[in-house]
């Protein structure tokens, strides 16, 4: 697989990875790995939720607006 950075990207990416001590390569493999496992447990969530809805399991509006304002509170 190919994967083409703008000279900007390149040169932010080799400046990141003198700085960590890693090969460019390196790090690239290191972000598709993170972002592939945060993409899986986005993905996997969004079908929990979907799944919960069909099943008629979800929060009123006023209930929602309620919990955000009692998370923000603390």
């Amino acid at each position: 697989m190919e994967v083409h950075l703008t000279p900007e990207q390149q040169n932010r990416l080799s400046e990141i990875a003198m700085k960590a001590g890693a090969s460019p390569g390196r790090i690239v493999e290191n972000l598709v790995s993170r972002y592939l496992d945060e993409e899986s447990r986005f993905l996997a969530a969004v079908e929990k939720g979907l799944a919960a809805s069909q099943r008629g399991e979800f929060l009123e509006e006023e209930e929602m607006d309620a919990r955000i304002e009692a998370m923000l509170r603390q």
